[in-house]
């Protein structure tokens, strides 16, 4: 009897493990245009350590084994399968999209143009190099690591934090965000918090300028740097019928991680919004509940008989201020120094999935 099938759309860190984890029960194909995995987490170190890169840049040549991969990119879902750029179409009995999220160049590729990425690591390295003075606009988890990052690497250079938000991590426990202000401001930072930049030239790439903040103040930088969040990548997503696009561009999914009225199609990670911030922790819980569900249905159980999903309540997350400094909110307590370290800050994961991806 042949196995059911499912192709996944995206090998981002949703997609990649859950290919890997069906192959062994399912006909998994899994649909991704770029030759390696880009390991988010240590895109920010690489800007202040270039030869970082290349450990953080992983192949997929050795994720599966027994499934296929294909390097394509998808243009259409249906009912029936994924239709890809070349024209072919691949059937599946289950489809899941994982398209996730983009963000300024220097921080993720660009239409998986891997080339074009290593271009724009190198330049932003080299004018974070060459800044006396650079301001990074956005204090969520990639702005506060990248102040982090370079302030412990580039001591010398003048660095100023701003953020729109009163506080940093406003919707964390408090002492998350006053923790990693303190430690911040200890290495020099200078943290504008409760104020925009109103005059803002670009969204995503970084320029030399003066910033005209709300409150009046002006800030002259010989580098601004974007740090605005990611904008989620819902082209397919939203195409399908009964699909809703919410709050933050993401798309709507049922208690099932369903996206639309097509029964067997599901998505996760950052391109939609089952209630999960958009973090590598934070959905976290999509991909095993996916691998569960979808096993479950290539044995002929129904949907309804699987337990729905339930996001985090307040999802774990870690915030690295370079190697050995940062603070981390684990369900229970906000940790320091040594938790943070030990658990991201020493080696971003990059071992992890060095290992998950067979290097």
């Amino acid at each position: 009897m042949a196995k059911a099938s499912v192709v996944i759309i995206g090998g981002g860190y949703v997609g990649a493990e859950l290919a890997k984890g069906l192959e062994d029960s399912l006909d998994v194909t899994l649909v991704e245009p770029k030759e390696a995995f880009v390991h988010a987490p240590a895109m920010l170190r690489t800007l202040v350590e270039p030869a970082l890169l290349d450990e953080a840049l992983i192949p997929y040549d050795r994720l599966l084994k027994k499934g296929r991969l294909v390097k394509d990119r998808a243009t259409a879902v249906d009912g029936d399968g994924v239709t890809l750029a070349s024209g072919d179409k691949i059937s599946a009995d289950y489809i899941v999209v994982a398209t996730g999220a983009s963000n300024g160049s220097a921080f993720k590729p660009l239409d998986g143009d891997l080339d074009g990425f290593r271009t724009a690591q190198a330049n932003l390295a080299q004018k974070i190099s060459d800044a006396k003075t650079i301001a990074i606009v956005g204090a969520g988890a990639v702005g506060t690591e990248l102040a982090g990052e370079i302030a412990h690497a580039r001591p010398e250079k003048s660095v100023t934090l701003i953020s729109s938000e009163p506080t940093l991590f406003p919707t964390m426990p408090a002492k998350l965000g006053t923790g990693l202000a303190k430690k911040l401001r200890g290495m020099g930072v200078d943290i504008r918090c409760g104020v925009r930049a109103d005059n803002l030239e670009s969204l995503s790439e970084p320029y030399a300028g003066t910033l005209t903040l709300s409150n009046g103040d002006t800030v002259a930088a010989d580098l601004i740097v974007p740090a605005i969040g990611s904008k989620p990548q819902t082209a397919l997503l939203a195409d399908l019928p009964g699909a809703k696009v919410v709050k933050g561009g993401r798309v709507a999914v049922d208690d099932y991680l369903r996206p639309s009225t097509l029964e067997n199609v599901f998505a996760a990670g950052d391109a939609v919004d089952p209630g999960d911030a958009m973090t590598i922790v934070a959905i976290s819980r999509q991909q095993p509940w996916l691998a569960k569900t979808l096993k479950a249905l290539a044995e002929g159980k129904s949907l309804s008989s699987q337990k729905a999903y339930t996001p985090w309540g307040k999802a774990p997350i870690l915030i690295p201020l370079g190697p050995n400094q940062g603070n981390s909110f684990l369900m229970i307590a906000t940790f320091g120094n040594w938790v943070t370290k030990m658990m991201k800050g020493r080696d971003l994961f990059i071992p992890k999935y060095k290992k998950i991806f067979g290097r």
